[in-house]
């Protein structure tokens, strides 16, 4: 009996042996990845804008930072952590912080208006019957509304104004010839690639959390089984001294 307890004992402890090492690793390619994720960052050099009063404020207000946040934490659903909002550490390297910076360019792009010039009259088939019709209204540029992409329409030459209205990229009628024109020059490559590139920094920072709280839990873990198999050896110690007089007589 005392034999097995060691046997088990000895075995605990070497997986916990494993458990300290698979931690320490965890936790060392998790800092590697924060530490370039850090390194990305202060290249960047992009920092969030704070008041004397460390409020967070977007072209001089409180009132855009506060649209800003209910975008992201209420619209996006995305967990805020205040704590990673740090007036005296305005540079974006946390996940709340590109995170909110995504949110900011997608606010102002949501917000935006988009000048479309047409060079030629443009006949529009809006409700797809085959032909335009006699009433039909007709338009030679300035401020055009959105909701009526549906309708039949004649555009003259001109430059419209075409409000983006909080629409994302596929809620854009991508055939019609002003809302076409306004989705392409709304979501450009450029505002593309800088939410990639947020949403990865935002996902790195994530992870390099949750490496670290894996970390935690194996090396814990690593540790109770050293413990476990320290007091199984320690148990049949104890037994065997108790086996050898039974066993004398």
């Amino acid at each position: 009996m005392a034999s097995r307890l060691r046997i088990t004992g000895v075995i605990l402890i070497l997986i916990g042996i494993v458990g300290l090492g698979a931690s320490g690793y965890t936790y060392l390619r998790t800092q590697e990845s924060a530490d370039s994720l850090q390194g990305f960052s202060e290249a960047q050099d992009v920092n969030l804008s704070y008041n004397d009063e460390g409020q967070l404020i977007d072209r001089g207000t409180t009132e855009g930072a506060d649209a800003i946040r209910e975008l992201l934490g209420q619209t996006w659903r995305w967990p805020i952590i205040d704590s990673e909002l740090d007036p005296d550490d305005p540079l974006v390297d946390t996940a709340t912080e590109y995170m909110y910076q995504m949110a900011t360019i997608a606010y102002h792009t949501l917000h935006g208006t988009q000048n479309v010039v047409l060079t030629q009259t443009v006949e529009w088939d809006g409700d797809g019957d085959g032909e335009v019709a006699a009433d039909a209204p007709v338009y030679s540029g300035g401020e055009w509304d959105p909701s009526t992409s549906g309708e039949d329409a004649i555009f003259n030459p001109g430059t419209y104004e075409v409000p983006v209205n909080e629409r994302y990229w596929t809620q854009f009628n991508r055939l019609h010839p002003l809302d076409g024109p306004a989705r392409e020059q709304t979501w450009s490559g450029t505002v593309h690639g800088l939410f990639a590139e947020l949403g990865v920094g935002a996902v790195t920072a994530s992870l390099a959390q949750v490496g670290v709280g894996i970390a935690a839990v194996v090396l814990l873990m690593g540790i109770g089984f050293l413990i476990a198999g320290g007091l199984l050896i320690w148990v049949a110690a104890g037994a065997k001294k108790e086996e050898e007089p039974a066993a004398a007589a």
